[in-house]
């Protein structure tokens, strides 16, 4: 494969992930200005959405199958065309029933991204860790962007062009990549562009069992900390807030702009260490830092929680990688849609955490000692991952650039 075709399937998988984060989070600052109408209230409209999130996560497992059998360019212009096209239709619908159909669709087409865009961009790569780096970047920027692109053009335009825009860029650019598939500016790669040998069948079933641990409790100590910041910030963080002009929320904001450039940090360790020991250390080293949260308050409580987000963004190439290498290429994009069902399956599992514990204790700090435990379980189960915690010196050869 040429240099050209590998940079562009860069390109298109991180536009991909940009796209998935962004279109599905518009909705929640939409709604703001629909609030009211259709005789529904706030939490009535925010309903709505739930077919769509479900449908984000329980479409990744057949979207990787269908993604590993058929054709992962194939599957990525669906998903641009298809996610935009949804995005689109529901900005021109005009009643509940109709504008839940639209936003449920988004998450359906959306949830072709995860396990077929990352699979694909992999096969692609040659440096993996460094390209999972930028295209987790693309995610976060995503994340970022949507409340803003939402409200400005609800504000400016009408809460249709909030969908309707967006939308259209997203179909244009599974358009553009239709075209270059065709035109062979992209070529289908049949294989990896940077080989590995196969992993045995014992080291793929023991990564499967201990991945499957471990993203079960790092999904719920990341799902744990999305919800329980804004209040642990507003209650711990008294002497930053008063008589200032940042609150919680934005606190809440820096700490998850900080983390998101960890991706690339983190894709740099995966490409020069042994990912194991990337993945080991990244975790290991939040257990300290919960301790500490649970007497802290102001700026050692910030650092604490900015340090643990980072360390916690870090570890995703890494992760990322391992899955990669350790699953047969030809089920790698059915082992990244099981990912993200199990990622999905712990949401609920962390927000009840946050409920019951502060319910309980009137406090967070039992929540940062448990979450402490699933990251100190993280680090010891990630000791039985096959691989070394140190390369050696032929797997320290620099590979040539994207």
């Amino acid at each position: 494969m040429n240099p050209r075709s590998a940079g562009l399937a860069l390109g298109f998988s991180s536009a991909g992930h940009f796209f998935a984060h962004l279109l599905m989070l518009l909705y929640p600052t939409v709604l703001l200005v629909l609030e009211g109408r259709w005789g529904m209230s706030y939490g009535d409209l925010l309903s709505l959405s739930l077919g769509g999130f479900v449908l984000f996560g329980l479409g990744a497992l057949p979207a990787g199958w269908l993604g590993d059998r058929w054709s992962a360019e194939g599957m990525m212009v669906i998903f641009f065309v298809g996610t935009g096209g949804a995005a689109i239709a529901t900005g021109l619908t005009d009643g509940p029933v109709a504008l839940a159909l639209g936003l449920a669709a988004i998450g359906l087409f959306g949830s072709i991204y995860h396990p077929v865009g990352t699979a694909w961009l992999v096969r692609n790569a040659r440096n993996r860790g460094r390209a999972l780096g930028v295209n987790g970047i693309a995610g976060s920027i995503g994340l970022a962007a949507a409340a803003f692109v939402a409200g400005a053009l609800a504000q400016a335009i009408g809460w249709r062009a909030a969908f309707i825009l967006p939308g259209a860029l997203c179909a244009m650019t599974g358009a553009v990549l239709l075209c270059c598939v065709h035109g062979g500016g992209v070529a289908v790669a049949a294989s990896d562009r940077r080989p590995e040998p196969e992993a045995s069948r014992n080291d793929v079933i023991r990564t499967f069992v201990v991945l499957s641990l471990t993203m079960l409790a790092d999904g719920t100590i990341s799902q744990s900390i999305t919800v329980a910041l804004p209040k642990a910030f507003a209650a711990g963080l008294t002497g930053l807030t008063d008589g200032g002009t940042l609150d919680a929320g934005g606190f809440v904001t820096l700490v998850f702009l900080v983390a998101a450039t960890a991706q690339l940090a983190g894709g740099w360790l995966a490409d020069r260490f042994a990912m194991k020991a990337v993945y080991v250390l990244a975790w290991g080293a939040q257990v300290p830092l919960f301790v500490i949260a649970t007497q802290a308050r102001n700026v050692p409580l910030l650092g604490a929680m900015v340090a643990v987000n980072y360390l916690g963004v870090l570890s995703v190439p890494a992760e990322n990688a391992l899955l990669a290498r350790y699953s047969p290429p030809r089920w790698r994009a059915t082992a990244f849609g099981a990912k993200f069902l199990l990622a999905l399956g712990v949401s609920t599992i962390g927000v009840k955490l946050v409920a019951v514990i502060y319910d309980g204790a009137g406090s967070f700090a039992p929540l940062w000692l448990t979450l402490a435990g699933c990251a100190g379980f993280v680090a010891a189960a990630g000791l039985f991952l096959p691989g070394r915690l140190r390369r050696t010196s032929s797997m320290l050869t620099p590979q040539p650039a994207e």
